[in-house]
């Protein structure tokens, strides 16, 4: 699949924002603490990867009822779906200058991802979090994404890649009272 810049300005891939707060102090004590750690930024992404699939757990999984949305609550709280957990590694990776995009899958309802830029490409990553049956790895030869899509159903990628969150996506977020309500209200589509 190709995936597409929604726009061609590079450094709207690297902006902080409401969402994406990589100005924020929690973004940038974690992104310093993760840069000691390794060499480069190809390591550093991993690294950021990493951190956000493992440490911060799918609130589905754990049965967190909390909803986070902006990366720093995200990593304050230590916990969010896949789009929240997307939010907090597009930070991450951000606050080192890696560019970093959104983009998103449809399975039952809308499913996040990134999309990171190395060596003039674009590379799907799924930070969701590994459990029985989903084990999503960081990687720019070949993507190792949590799911994989069923041709026979109404599955689909979305090739767009977004600087921001998609609006339907961050309403639904930002509404919801807890993970159950959220449940309901995400989008099937986008």
């Amino acid at each position: 699949m190709e995936l597409i810049q929604e726009t061609a300005d590079l450094s709207t891939y690297l902006a902080a924002g409401e969402v994406i707060d990589h100005h924020h102090p929690r973004v940038r004590e974690t992104a310093a603490h993760l840069a000691s750690t390794v060499a480069d930024s190809y390591a550093y992404a991993q690294a950021a990867y990493e951190f956000i699939r493992d440490t911060i757990p799918h609130s589905a999984d754990s049965g967190d009822p909390r909803v986070t949305w902006r990366a720093s609550d995200v990593l304050e709280q230590g916990t969010g779906i896949c789009h929240a957990k997307a939010h907090a590694l597009a930070a991450l990776l951000r606050a080192e200058d890696i560019p970093t995009a959104l983009c998103y899958q449809k399975f039952d309802m809308v499913h996040g991802l990134i999309a990171v830029r190395f060596n003039g490409a674009w590379h799907r990553q799924d930070p969701r979090g590994n459990k029985p049956g989903v084990d999503a790895r960081f990687s720019l030869d070949g993507e190792r994404l949590a799911f994989a899509l069923d041709p026979e159903s109404n599955e689909m990628d979305y090739p767009v890649l977004y600087a921001e969150p998609h609006p339907v996506v961050l309403r639904a977020l930002k509404a919801a009272r807890d993970r159950e309500h959220l449940w309901q209200t995400l989008p099937t589509a986008l």
